[in-house]
């Protein structure tokens, strides 16, 4: 059996209509200690930055996003 690839183009849309499903997975990206290299590399960082550069005013930059998680997480620990 084949791997699957994710390579389809999406319609914005289908992209907004799963942003909060990318953004959980960067959450438990980050709530898993990755690095920010290795969450570069994952499908939903990729989409996350299509919606970015789309929406730039809309949607955040999946870099950003990450910092923001990170640093949600040390203030947590920290408590």
């Amino acid at each position: 059996m084949a791997a699957p690839t994710y390579t389809a183009t999406l319609t914005i849309g289908e992209l907004e209509a799963s942003f909060p499903v990318y953004c959980k997975a960067l959450r438990l990206l980050v709530n898993d200690g990755v690095s920010e290299n290795k969450a570069r590399r994952t499908v939903c960082w990729n989409r996350l930055e299509t919606l970015h550069g789309c929406l730039p005013r809309q949607y955040r930059d999946p870099q950003q996003m990450y910092f923001l998680f990170k640093r949600e997480l040390n203030q947590a620990s920290a408590r």
